[in-house]
């Protein structure tokens, strides 16, 4: 998230997430694709985090793959304009390419015109298969930058972004991958991984001005962010920010079948509503527009430090979610009508 600085025990809002495990060569490709990324299969465990039952589209093994992948080291905490992020970015794209999803515009990248540096959204889509539905877009999005290299702790000074973001990363790269394969949706689907997130939502604030400018249809946001860890003590497995805007949980617990996503008084609080890639989009089109996330600020110490590392997340629960959203979106995308909608 951007700019949330947390001292656990004492809470400050200014604004609002790996061992060497991975080895690259040239070309980066998706894992169990082409040779090209190998990955310690030692760290990829995690304990189940609730008793949803799930459609088992991915599991912990895959995730894991993806997570260790873009949480290494050699990505030198992708830090927006840097080496480390054209890494990541290739490896999106490849992903994407491989799982049938066309570039939503003349390539995969979005050049972010309102930033210093040279930085691309990576966007994809799966177009919709009614000839009527498939002019209204969902947007589904995390961003997969995060602070680069910043003051050592223990000798080491990569910010690796494990659960800030490439956990959200991850959970679109993977319902992208379903979407993409099964082509399930009759509204289309447009999958955008943002960068300078960091810097002040400015891959997305450039995203939603485009598209608002090119008079898109655009039918609701579903931004993912800090997915990687587990709350404990909830009766449902995810929160959206922005809860009470919009119908959107109750919708997704519908087609869920189950308490899929809860309120969490604290994301109010703090207005995390506002913090993430989801708000540029509510502000431009005043559409539903949500976050779904799994940060509580009491589950992960580690937000903008060095030890944000693969080590600490639960790709099981990582699994659950992914697998969780792919009813929820078939529902969303495939409704005759916007069920969706703001209150």
């Amino acid at each position: 998230m951007k700019k949330l600085f947390v001292a656990f025990g004492t809470i400050i809002l200014l604004s609002c997430g790996s061992t060497k495990i991975v080895e690259t060569t040239g070309t980066v490709v998706p894992p169990s694709g082409p040779e090209g990324v190998k990955v310690d299969k030692e760290k990829i465990s995690g304990q189940p985090s609730s008793s949803i039952n799930t459609k088992k589209f991915t599991d912990a093994s895959r995730i894991g793959e993806i997570m260790n992948y873009l949480a290494s080291d050699d990505l030198k905490g992708r830090d927006s304009g840097s080496e480390g992020i054209e890494i990541a970015a290739k490896y999106i794209e490849n992903y994407l390419k491989s799982y049938n999803l066309k570039p939503y515009y003349d390539t995969y990248r979005d050049t972010i015109s309102n930033y210093k540096k040279t930085s691309y959204n990576i966007v994809g889509m799966v177009e919709g298969s009614d000839p009527e539905l498939k002019n209204e877009y969902i947007l589904i999005g995390a961003h997969y930058d995060h602070i680069g290299i910043i003051k050592a702790e223990n000798g080491d000074a990569i910010a690796n972004g494990a659960n800030d973001n490439a956990s959200g990363t991850t959970s679109v790269m993977e319902l992208a991958r379903y979407f993409g394969t099964k082509k399930t949706n009759k509204r289309s689907l447009i999958f955008a991984l943002f960068s300078a997130e960091e810097k002040g939502l400015v891959g997305s604030k450039h995203m939603a001005k485009n598209m608002k400018e090119n008079n898109l249809n655009l039918y609701v946001v579903l931004n993912f962010e800090m997915t990687g860890v587990p709350m404990k003590g909830r009766d449902y497995l995810v929160y959206i920010t922005g809860y009470h805007k919009s119908n959107l949980a109750e919708v997704s617990n519908r087609y869920a079948n189950e308490k899929l996503v809860g309120y969490l008084r604290t994301a109010k609080d703090y207005n995390l509503f506002q913090r993430s890639d989801n708000y540029p989009f509510y502000n431009e089109f005043k559409i539903p527009s949500h976050t779904f996330c799994t940060f509580d600020f009491t589950n992960f110490p580690y937000y903008h430090r060095v030890a944000d590392e693969v080590e600490y997340m639960n790709f099981e629960h990582m699994a659950q979610i992914v697998n969780g959203l792919v009813p929820v979106i078939e529902g969303i995308s495939n409704s005759p009508e916007q069920e969706i909608q703001m209150k």
